[in-house]
């Protein structure tokens, strides 16, 4: 079944862009002191200057996808780390399929 959180995390082109971005954070993110950009997910900070939005706007956006299930969140120092979930597209990707 088709997940109302996924439907609104896709319905806002922020949100596909960073989903975009973490698909391949080194060829998007420079290299970061804490966390590997890979292992660990790319800073909030980093997203948010990327989108040119403020932190708070960017926290938002972030905090959708992740409760959609689409990103995960890492906490290193005082830090938040975001990574793709292949697992969850993936699923979300099938049940759009099986939706239509």
């Amino acid at each position: 079944m088709l997940s109302v959180n996924v439907v609104k995390a896709l319905a806002n082109e922020k949100r596909l862009q960073v989903l975009f971005w973490l698909k391949d954070p080194t060829a998007h993110f420079p290299p970061q002191v804490d966390g590997d950009l890979v292992k660990d997910g790319v800073c909030g900070v980093f997203i948010a200057d990327k989108l040119g939005v403020s932190a708070p706007t960017a926290s938002e956006h972030l905090r959708v996808l992740v409760q959609a299930g689409l990103v995960r969140a890492k906490r290193i120092k005082q830090w938040t780390f975001y990574k793709r979930d292949e697992k969850a597209i993936a699923e979300a990707k099938k049940a759009f399929r099986s939706a239509w």
